[in-house]
């Protein structure tokens, strides 16, 4: 009889991987990036342990949507008082800060669970197409299509 394996923490390795956001559409870069980021794509997958890798994404200010989501698609946060409700729309929020449209996207495609917390800490997300984990040697990887 052969015994189900259950990954520990101490036995996963973590890769670094590179994503160019660059002419990608957002939601099949957003569901792919949080696969790497959980470890799915491992053969070692637990859900109960994070066994997933570093993401560090470039050009993200370059990334599309389909259709007007543009213009449509809204942000919104409420601060619990009346008449609290704030909203940005996802042009707006490109403008500003466009890192946080991958962000929000990658999170919510995560389980609301004390593990995300740990795993959206694994994903690092720049504008430009600089970044400064140049020492850990972060290998290109291929978005599907």
């Amino acid at each position: 009889m052969t015994k189900t394996y259950s990954a520990k923490e101490e036995d996963v390795e973590r890769d670094w991987w590179h994503i160019d956001l660059e002419g990608q559409t957002l939601g099949r870069a957003a569901s792919q990036i949080a696969t790497l980021l959980r470890g799915k794509h491992k053969p070692i997958f637990s859900p109960h342990v994070d066994c997933g890798d570093y993401v560090v994404v470039t050009n993200c200010e370059k990334v599309e949507m389909t259709g007007n989501k543009w213009e449509e698609k809204m942000y919104r946060r409420h601060s619990g008082y009346p008449g609290g409700l704030n909203e940005i729309s996802a042009e707006e929020l490109l403008e500003r800060k466009p890192e946080r449209i991958l962000e929000f996207a990658v999170k919510g495609m995560l389980p609301n669970n004390k593990l995300s917390e740990q795993v959206i800490k694994k994903l690092k997300v720049y504008a430009g197409s600089e970044h400064p984990h140049e020492a850990q040697q972060p290998e290109d990887y291929e978005l599907e299509q």
